[in-house]
């Protein structure tokens, strides 16, 4: 994966350095590319055969060009000349030349012969110089020989394949302790094989081709200091800090103390089970209570840990190759084509048909998050009216999370402790222990703090007294306008936050709040992540709110087969719903800029989530159906959704990861199969973990809180000494 290096970037590690191109016309074209990176303004001064220097004043970057077109001893006294003790050494070094030498001894075998001893000749200042700095020897690029003008005939892609081969050799003998100091630079040599059919002249390089070679030289000197995520070539993974060997330390105690467990419960089990009964009991299953003994606890911590050092080696390690994302129209919609085709073939009758019920909610779930993973992986957020509709997908998440804590609370009236620590156990486990493995903030995996928070308001919004329930609703109608004031209460607190930046920041800002949504030492994206979506969860629950009152007032049809309404009504919001539907996509399609559109989406995307719901609950048919596929990854939406940031994406979903080189199809369906496995397992292992970690009884489940709180506090002091950046 190559980074786009942006100038702030460039100055900022380039910094007080010195750059030296050196070599012919092709080298030239090359030291403007780099210099365009440091600096967008500069262009090109028309020189040739001649010097040419470059000065960034506010970073002290000097690079120069040097003008030497052949491998002769010209070249090898320049590079003498840096060897002297008392002479200012570049940094890096980027030279080669080769056609002049095509071109002015028309390609003779002499020529070739001569140019390997002069290279040869030069390896050791190469070295000398590469002890102090970075060398880069530049392969020489194709040419496209029917559009050379005479006088360059010679040039043809055999010779320069000769003289790559020349320069190679001669590099390769210079090795010490087995390897070259001085590096081959070929990328840009790769790209020119599929682009030199655009060239000019059939010599010099197309613009776009030079700054890929440009850019990859920028990334071979830069990311070992700027680390940056997305630029996965020419620096090392960064070594476990002190939470992470403690994390796998835990995971590595786990496992041993299982086998240890599971071999005396073995022996014991063999000395009290007769025969004929052990023979018998072999081949019945595991029960669900002995797996949730300390057995099986144990067991379900080694498998998480098995699972943990899987996504260590793909986006920790320098195992597993990444690539980048490149989207395009068909990258989306063909497999977003497939998915739809398989939801609709896998259709079974529901067992309930009341309006959003357990399998249409799971179903919702299930499509929307298969659009979302597709989007992720085809980077189709560069196109404006997929990412627009995207966000209505999120929000229409968050919406979900309204609907369905509202609906428990006021029908269940559990406030119980018990009822929170296992939410937010499930909706965090996998999160933190992943901030703690893969050595990321909380905040990285936003989805996840955003539900946490809005589960939080729900619960505080219905918990405060009084508590409002449905039993005490249908005693008296006064109770609805208690709600009703509680949700006007909570609009106004979104409102207030939502309109005044600086209150926000002051909230989250303080310690230890702070660690939770902080990112790069920043609360921006959490800003950013909340105010986008404010309106949803509160949407949720007055629709919930709404839902269930006419529910209780029977206004509703939701028999099997029947409409929700009347058959007149009915029509009435089906067709509005469509033009609501069809009139947003519109909009969103005609979006030119995200950040307008962003501005719009708080207040609109609930159209479309309604829109959505009547047409799909309105027809009694449509209501009695759903999808067992969409369903089915539905249950395990949460863990798709977190796990694609290291196991099916790559470098923190900035590229993909690939486990088949060279073969993109094999590959994503190997790695999907495999991602989605792990995120079916992770959700099996966390509801395991609940039904042990959260105990019902009141008095034990506030010691292990105690004993969680002081854990964290331990954890974040940890942290803050040996948190790395997740980079730039």
């Amino acid at each position: 994966m190559m980074h786009k290096y942006k100038s702030i970037e460039a100055k900022t590690c380039l910094a007080k350095k010195r750059v030296a191109f050196v070599g012919d016309s092709r080298i030239r074209q090359l030291f403007y590319s780099f210099v365009k990176i440091i600096n967008p303004e500069r262009r090109e001064d028309g020189n040739k055969h001649t010097d040419i220097s470059f000065q960034e004043d506010s970073s002290s970057v000097i690079v120069d060009f040097l003008w030497c077109p052949e491998a002769n001893n010209s070249m090898k006294d320049r590079l003498i000349a840096w060897t002297h003790d008392s002479s200012p050494k570049p940094d890096v070094i980027i030279l080669g030349a080769a056609t002049w030498s095509i071109k002015m001894h028309s390609g003779s075998s002499q020529t070739l012969q001569q140019y390997k001893v002069n290279v040869t000749a030069m390896t050791v200042p190469l070295e000398r110089l590469a002890d102090h700095g970075e060398v880069y020897w530049v392969l020489q690029d194709p040419v496209n020989e029917e559009m050379l003008s005479e006088n360059r005939k010679m040039i043809t892609n055999q010779q320069l394949e000769l003289y790559n081969k020349a320069a190679a050799d001669a590099l390769n003998r210079s090795k010490r302790n087995g390897k070259s100091r001085v590096r081959l630079l070929a990328a840009s040599r790769q790209a020119a094989l599929e682009t030199i059919t655009q060239s000019d002249d059939g010599l010099h390089l197309p613009e776009s081709t030079r700054n890929i070679g440009a850019m990859v030289l920028m990334n071979s000197v830069c990311n070992k200091l700027l680390r940056p995520i997305d630029g996965s070539c020419c620096q090392k993974s960064p070594p476990p800090n002190l939470l992470q060997k403690l994390s796998a330390c835990f995971f590595l105690g786990s496992a041993i103390v299982f086998l240890v467990l599971h071999v005396l419960g073995h022996n014991r089990h063999r000395r009290h089970v007769p025969p004929d009964v052990e023979s018998i009991e072999e081949k019945k299953p595991m029960s669900a209570a002995v797996l949730l003994g300390p057995t099986g606890l144990f067991l379900a911590l080694c498998r998480m840990g098995v699972i943990m050092s899987y996504f260590y080696l793909c986006d920790r390690a320098d195992v597993f190759m990444k690539e980048q994302k490149f989207y395009t129209h068909a990258t989306f919609f063909i497999p977003l084509v497939y998915i739809f085709v398989l939801g609709v073939f896998y259709n079974e009758n529901s067992k309930e048909t009341k309006l959003l019920n357990r399998e249409q909610t799971d179903e919702w779930k299930g499509w929307m998050q298969l659009v979302i993973l597709i989007y992720h992986i085809s980077g189709a957020s560069a196109f404006i009216p997929v990412y627009m509709h995207v966000r209505v997908l999120v929000a229409a998440y968050l919406f979900q999370t309204g609907y369905g804590h509202f609906s428990f609370f006021w029908l269940k009236g559990d406030f119980g402790l018990y009822r929170v620590c296992q939410v937010l156990f499930r909706l965090n486990f996998l999160v933190l222990v992943l901030c703690v493995v893969m050595d990321r903030p909380y905040q990285f995996y936003y989805f996840v703090p955003l539900v946490t928070f809005w589960f939080v308001i729900i619960y505080a919004t219905l918990a405060i007294w009084p508590q409002i329930l449905q039993k005490k609703a249908n005693s008296s109608g006064m109770w609805h306008l208690g709600v009703l004031a509680k949700l006007l209460g909570l609009l106004l607190f979104i409102c207030l936050f939502a309109y005044s930046q600086s209150l926000f920041e002051s909230v989250f800002s303080v310690w230890p709040v702070a660690k939770l949504f902080e990112l790069n030492a920043s609360i921006s994206e959490w800003w950013f992540r909340w105010r986008l979506d404010r309106f949803a969860v509160i949407n949720g629950m007055l629709f919930a709110f709404i839902y269930l009152v006419l529910q209780k007032c029977q206004v509703l049809s939701e028999g099997k087969g029947e409409a929700l309404f009347s058959a007149r009504i009915s029509n009435l919001l089906i067709l509005f719903s469509i033009f609501s539907f069809i009139t947003y996509s519109i909009w969103a399609s005609s979006c030119k800029n995200k950040t307008e559109c962003n501005e719009m989406h708080p207040y609109i995307s609930v159209v479309h989530i309604l829109a959505f719901i009547l047409i799909r609950n309105i027809p009694g048919y449509a209501r009695s159906l759903y999808s067992s596929f969409f369903a089915w990854f539905g249950k395990i939406s949460l863990e798709l959704f977190i796990c694609q940031y290291h196991i099916w994406l790559a470098a923190d979903t900035k590229g993909i990861l690939v486990l088949i080189p060279g073969n993109p199809s094999l590959n994503i369906m190997v790695s999907t199969f495999v991602f989605v496995c792990v995120a079916h397992e992770i959700s099996l292992i966390t509801n395991d973990l609940a039904q042990v970690v959260i105990p019902k009884d009141s008095v034990s489940l506030l010691k292990r809180l105690g004993a969680v709180g002081l854990l964290s506090l331990v954890i974040l002091g940890l942290d803050r000494g040996s948190h790395t950046p997740p980079g730039t």
